[in-house]
């Protein structure tokens, strides 16, 4: 599975972009918050990316920060939510936003995003209220120092590449990471540290 991808801006345009990196061109469609984010065509950018696979298709979702991604995946496990409603409600509300709806069950809000209606916007409110928690703690992630994030989140990518779920991935890097990037520690060291962490807890 494709956790990020970094590479050169090939096509922008709302809902879509075209990022090439190692020769190869990933179309990857994106809510509205990321792709203002994302830098013309000719420029660097890195993305989160969420993979998903159907019968007839794989398709490549991308987001500026974990915490979009996140907030993605937990809309995904919403019935009736699939990958294109779940970016409409990103390109609408912000990750924060959501969070925010969702823990005051403010259904009216997430009702007034387009293509969601009353049934699904109370749906989402009860699925995800207890399922919170995991949006700030992914999004926390983006706080760090640009250093740190950068090698923080290819610790996170390695340990999800290892077959780690995404969220203890990210815990165990956020518990291991602040001490040992201080240190000066490199990537494997973050890796290895990591990984002690969550051989510890099983």
């Amino acid at each position: 599975m494709i956790a990020t991808l970094r590479g050169t801006v090939q096509l922008r345009e709302p809902g879509r972009i075209v990022l090439e990196t190692g020769g190869v061109g990933y179309e990857v469609f994106v809510p509205l918050a990321t792709y203002h984010r994302i830098p013309q065509p000719g420029e660097q950018a890195r993305l989160e990316i969420r993979q998903v696979v159907r019968e007839d298709s794989v398709m490549l979702y991308g987001f500026a920060t974990p915490g979009e991604k996140r907030a993605f995946e937990l809309l995904m496990q919403v019935q009736q939510v699939g990958p294109k409603l779940a970016l409409a409600i990103l390109s609408t509300l912000s990750a924060t936003e959501l969070i925010n709806a969702i823990q005051r069950e403010d259904v009216r809000l997430l009702d007034a995003v387009p293509g969601v209606g009353a049934k699904v916007a109370e749906r989402i409110v009860r699925e995800l209220r207890d399922k919170t928690d995991a949006i700030v703690t992914t999004a926390s992630a983006a706080a760090e120092a640009n250093g740190g994030a950068t090698l923080s989140e290819d610790a996170v990518s390695a340990l999800i590449n290892l077959g780690y779920k995404p969220l203890e991935a990210r815990r165990a890097v956020e518990k291991a990471a602040p001490a040992a990037i201080a240190g000066g520690a490199d990537l494997e060291t973050v890796i290895r540290k990591s990984l002690a962490l969550l051989l510890g807890e099983r």
